[in-house]
């Protein structure tokens, strides 16, 4: 995340939910590395069911300030709409 949006927060939460433009919720954990917050376990699984590719672009938004909304648009500037069928039980986040 870039040092910019982490001065919003007091203090960083450990981990945050990820909603996508379904409302399907999402929980990674968040660390710091090298003086950067980074999204850590969750992120991978998120990123492989939501089929996110090299070249797509991913917006993130500040809803709650432990709730990310997450919009994914392809190579082509279309915005991604994924349903949440496949989610690992492991990381779906409990509303």
């Amino acid at each position: 995340m870039p040092l910019d949006f982490t001065k919003h927060f007091v203090a960083v939460p450990m981990e945050f939910k990820l909603r996508n433009n379904t409302s399907c919720s999402w929980k990674v954990t968040v660390q710091l590395m090298n003086g950067r917050v980074t999204l850590d376990q969750g992120w991978a699984t998120y990123a492989a069911v939501h089929q996110i590719k090299i070249g797509y672009m991913v917006t993130f938004k500040l809803l709650t300030p432990d709730t990310l909304k997450v919009i994914i648009f392809d190579d082509d500037d279309i915005e991604v709409i994924n349903k949440c069928g496949k989610h690992d039980e492991a990381f779906a986040a409990k509303d």
